[in-house]
């Protein structure tokens, strides 16, 4: 595609700079043609008043002397004779043919007579005793002067037109070309088993739309591969036992060569079946770690599952705040897992907080970082930090808890998300006047441990601006 853009646009600008420079430069030879003739023209004009009043050998001699290219020898003049006694005159240089002088006076207009070197231009004046006729010769350089110069600047300019022509078609092409590329790139990945691999949704429209459906595509095989897996070892669990019972009563047979048989046929069945189980598993952890991969849309996800909680938050008069969701978030986080750590920050909102309390959730997207706060209005947590300590023991409250006795399991999962990148999770005060839950998670791949001072200062910049953004929601 990109070779056969150039390709047309290079015969196409071709075309229209032929189209345009010919015509043109027929033009420039033709007008440095006229003007050459012009100022021959004009340089005979200058004699013609001379022969008007006199036809003196030395006034004329003097004139043409006088004239612009005279001491060059290019004009002449041709004297009839005076009288019958007299003899015609020749004054200047003669180059035309006397026929061609005596035509020009017999007609008694001007004429152009090819000459060695060049051409001469005659032009007949009547006098008083005929038509003399003055010469001027126009060298072959004057009827061509500048118009090589011209044609190479037109040349020149349909050089550069056709350069940039194509320059413009390959640049245009490389931009549909490379997204293309990069989604057929993907396509024999993911046909090759990596699940991980996504393409980013750029270039012209109709190929945003298929990066989008395509990493919409991988998505799903994902979550495919992964509910399979898991029914597979949901399968392999359940089966278990039956299994347990059907040894027990195997074992209980006595020792007949029977029993022996549906023993010996038993244990090989839970062999299998954990080999199953073992194999399951094995394949849940690379469906898992090829969906962090590939990361998600944490905007999306927090609209899907706030649209979830909404319907609950309505019924409890709670009034509900989503800011910084409306672009694309992209973090390197499996969805699954997103979704779970919003659940338990959402749902201990909802347990730990009165009916009717209001509570918001805000997402930033920083250079290398994105931060998650969950605030609400409720009572608060006295001792954000003990219970920060309680959740990573498994003994603490989750957001927004005002009550004693949490498991803290809820904290736990956020706070394992949170480490999985190299960020970590805050609690506070939030400006809704109650607890404010702030996930921090690194897009660098967890190279948040580097720069320990950066770190924070981008915490405390990233922290001030969700409380100046829940200050305007509220």
């Amino acid at each position: 595609m990109r070779w056969a853009l150039v390709k047309v646009a290079l015969a196409v600008t071709t075309m229209v700079v032929v189209a345009f420079a010919v015509p043109l430069g027929l033009v420039v030879k033709e007008l440095a043609r006229d003007r050459a003739y012009g100022s021959a023209e004009r340089q005979a004009a200058t004699i013609g008043p001379v022969l008007a009043i006199t036809t003196d050998r030395t006034q004329l001699e003097r004139a043409v002397a006088s004239a612009e290219t005279g001491a060059g020898g290019r004009i002449g003049v041709h004297v009839p004779a005076n009288g019958s006694n007299g003899k015609p005159a020749e004054i200047g240089a003669r180059r035309a043919a006397p026929a061609d002088v005596a035509a020009a006076a017999r007609l008694g207009r001007a004429s152009i007579s090819p000459v060695p070197g060049g051409s001469s231009l005659l032009q007949p004046t009547a006098v008083a005793s005929g038509v003399a006729v003055v010469e001027v010769f126009v060298p072959d350089a004057a009827l061509t002067n500048g118009v090589t110069t011209s044609w190479a600047v037109l040349a020149a300019v349909g050089l550069a037109l056709v350069i940039g022509s194509v320059a413009v078609a390959d640049r245009l092409g490389t931009r549909m070309v490379r997204p293309a590329e990069r989604l057929a790139d993907a396509a024999h990945d993911l046909g090759r088993g990596k699940l991980g691999v996504r393409v980013p949704e750029d270039g012209p429209k109709e190929l945003r739309l298929a990066a989008a459906a395509f990493n919409a595509m991988a998505d799903q095989v994902v979550q495919l591969l992964a509910n399979e897996r898991e029914l597979a070892a949901d399968l392999s669990h359940r089966l278990r036992t039956p299994l347990t019972v059907l040894r027990l009563n195997a074992a209980s047979l006595g020792d007949t060569p029977d029993a022996d048989q549906t023993r010996a046929a038993v244990a090989q069945l839970e062999r299998e079946v954990d080999q199953i189980i073992r194999t399951a598993r094995e394949q849940q952890a690379h469906t898992r770690q090829a969906a962090a991969a590939a990361g998600c849309d944490a905007a999306e996800v927090i609209r899907e599952r706030m649209a979830f909680w909404s319907a609950l938050a309505e019924d409890e008069g709670r009034t509900v705040r989503v800011a910084g969701a409306d672009r694309p978030v992209r973090i390197p986080v499996a969805r699954p897992d997103l979704a779970a750590a919003l659940d338990a920050m959402l749902g201990n909102v909802f347990r730990h907080t009165p009916e009717g309390t209001a509570f918001a959730v805000d997402v930033h997207n920083a250079e290398d970082a994105v931060i998650v706060l969950v605030s609400d209005a409720g009572p608060g947590i006295a001792d954000p930090d003990a219970a920060l300590r309680r959740g990573w023991s498994g003994g603490g409250r989750g957001p927004a808890e005002a009550g004693q006795g949490s498991t803290g399991l809820g904290l736990d999962i956020v706070r394992r998300l949170a480490e999985s990148t190299g960020g970590d999770v805050r609690l506070g005060r939030s400006v809704l006047g109650g607890t404010e839950v702030r996930v921090w998670l690194a897009l660098d791949g967890g190279r948040a441990g580097h720069g320990e001072r950066r770190g924070h200062r981008l915490r405390r910049t990233l922290g001030r601006r969700g409380r100046r953004a829940a200050r305007t929601g509220s």
